[in-house]
């Protein structure tokens, strides 16, 4: 699963995507991130299964959700205290929300707690 972060001009996307990865390789969350911006998301459309926007991009989610419909990629709405989430987790919370989980990470997620 591709999951793309998306702000304006790429900046805070990147520390966003940054954390988050590292927050879903720590929970065994085998997908993979990485920025954009506006501006590039046209072509990045097609390769990504999640969108997540930034807070500011709020009044484009309409639009962008219309573009996206056609290939069934799911578009979510990043809260506004993103960029104080050092570790990455209030957007793992929401892609695991969004997205389903791998059978085998999820076995192996469920094998960490039991530790």
């Amino acid at each position: 699963m591709e999951i793309l972060v998306v702000c304006g001009a790429g900046a805070s996307s990147t520390f966003v995507a940054q954390r988050v990865q590292k927050a879903m390789r720590l929970a065994g969350v085998p997908y993979a991130v990485r920025a954009g911006n506006q501006a590039s998301l046209l072509h990045d459309l097609d390769s990504a299964d999640l969108i997540l926007l930034g807070p500011h991009l709020a009044d484009s989610l309409e639009d962008i959700e219309g573009l996206t419909a056609p290939a069934g990629t799911t578009v979510r709405l990043l809260p506004e205290d993103i960029y104080t989430d050092l570790e990455g987790t209030s957007a793992l919370a929401l892609i695991l929300e969004a997205l389903p989980m791998p059978d085998a990470a999820a076995a192996a997620s469920t094998r960490k707690g039991l530790s």
